[in-house]
């Protein structure tokens, strides 16, 4: 497929030079919420930047909590994508979320970590914070099945 191709050559070129900018315009949900990612020597720290569109509690104001789990959730994908040793798009199974603080309408980051990675399977532990790493709002688990095509 010629789309999948382009793809393939996008997330190479991602992987090759570290600057993942067209990969994470490539992706509408990401384009939509404004994320981007930095490259971190070998690891990959992902940012969704402040927007107002993404409040969810207007009288705290608080980050919605739908757009910071699919923020999480694309970051655990896009850091298979770009760590894999075979270029694949990931599918996701299950997700996990468990919300531990509110997040305030600011930036917020996300680190992801494969826990184990298999033939067909991967899973992924994502943790978000915003001021302090030390003090995260988020942490989920995310399993992945790996396709090969």
């Amino acid at each position: 497929m010629k789309n999948q191709s382009a793809f393939r050559e996008v997330l190479l070129q991602a992987r090759s030079t570290s600057d993942y900018s067209r990969l994470t315009g490539l992706l509408p949900y990401a384009r939509k919420i404004g994320m981007h990612c930095q490259s971190l020597g070998d690891d990959a720290l992902f940012v969704l930047p402040e927007n107002k569109e993404n409040t969810g509690n207007p009288v705290l104001p608080a980050l919605h909590g739908g757009v910071l789990g699919g923020f999480m959730e694309m970051s655990a994908a896009i850091h298979l994508m770009l760590f894999m040793d075979e270029p694949r798009i990931p599918k996701i199974v299950d997700f996990s979320i468990d919300y531990l603080r509110s997040s305030r309408i600011q930036d917020v980051f996300a680190e992801c970590k494969v826990v184990r990675q298999g033939s067909r399977i991967a899973n992924v532990s994502i943790t978000a914070w915003q001021s302090r790493r030390e003090t995260p709002v988020a942490t989920a688990r995310g399993n992945f099945r790996l396709d090969s095509n």
